[in-house]
């Protein structure tokens, strides 16, 4: 395992209020992390720090196991959640200032900027002022220029706001694309279905401190509850060892009791039905963010 980005201890303190208290991530190269937490949680102060906008009271952030330096930051993309594009600076005039102030050349730059913007169907866009784009149009604007310099970090904090479903689709794809290339990705969202879709791993702040954090899919198994769901042909009946918990139109929901497994229960049910479809219902991450900052 390669860890791009290793946060240890990291504190922030603003007017006496701890806003981050001894944060502690690892951040594996090429997957996609996501970086949750409610209003307030801590996550934006942490983003600051590591786009060396803010510094740490205390702690270290290492960047492919180098102590982070400024020379790092040309290596990152950082889609805020706070738009920032020039309103009345030209589409493809303001991309090629902003790749520039990443290090590209400006025939690179010209060159990268044709690329994206014919990927994503934007060719037309380039004489356009900001201020005549839409706001789907400007974000997907903001998003070619966080990603124009190819970099091995991004961090995109909400970036889905203001996409319909279609524009929705295409950035999820694009950035399914650049961790396919081997781009580490933070996402920060409050849209949990994103985070279903494309995270691996995630952590989740709340009140400046990180109280989970983990891979998805296990964090998934810690907090399931022993249920089961259930399409079915027949009739259902009472269950030894297990409650039915729904029971309408073909469909029931199912809770295990006394240690009785998957198995078990498929034993009952194939006495008494025809199945048509069987699962484990594992809990969404929007279930387990409830329960996690609720506790």
């Amino acid at each position: 395992m390669i860890v791009c980005l290793e946060i240890k201890n990291v504190k922030k303190e603003y007017g006496g209020a701890m806003a981050l208290d001894g944060i502690n991530l690892s951040i594996k190269k090429g997957t996609i992390f996501g970086l949750l937490g409610p209003n307030g949680a801590g996550k934006t102060t942490l983003i600051r720090i590591i786009n060396q906008i803010t510094a740490p009271d205390a702690g270290e952030i290492l960047f492919h196991g180098e102590s982070f330096k400024r020379h790092h930051i040309e290596r990152i993309g950082y889609l805020p959640e706070e738009r920032g594009l020039y309103k009345n600076m030209k589409v493809g005039e303001q991309c090629l200032y902003l790749a520039q102030l990443k290090g590209l050349s400006k025939t690179k730059a010209k060159e990268t900027i044709h690329y994206l913007f014919r990927r994503l169907d934007m060719l037309e866009w380039l004489p356009k002022k900001v201020a005549e784009l839409s706001k789907g149009m400007a974000q997907k604007v903001q998003f070619i220029s966080t990603i124009i310099h190819q970099p091995e970090l991004i961090i995109l904090d909400e970036p889905f706001t203001g996409f319909d479903p279609i524009n929705s689709e295409l950035i999820k794809n694009e950035i399914l694309n650049l961790q396919d290339k081997g781009t580490t990705i933070i996402l920060s969202t409050h849209r949990m279905e994103s985070v279903e879709m494309l995270c691996q791993d995630i952590a989740l702040i709340n009140s400046g401190k990180c109280i989970l954090s983990g891979q998805l899919n296990t964090i998934k198994q810690t907090y399931k509850n022993n249920q089961y769901e259930l399409e079915y042909n027949g009739t259902l009946q009472e269950l030894t060892g297990f409650d039915i918990l729904t029971n309408k139109n073909n469909y029931a929901l199912i809770e295990s009791h006394h240690n009785k497994n998957s198995k078990q229960l498929i034993e009952q049910l194939i006495n008494q039905i025809d199945i048509i479809s069987f699962k484990e219902k594992l809990p969404t991450i929007n279930d387990i963010f409830i329960q996690s900052i609720k506790q």
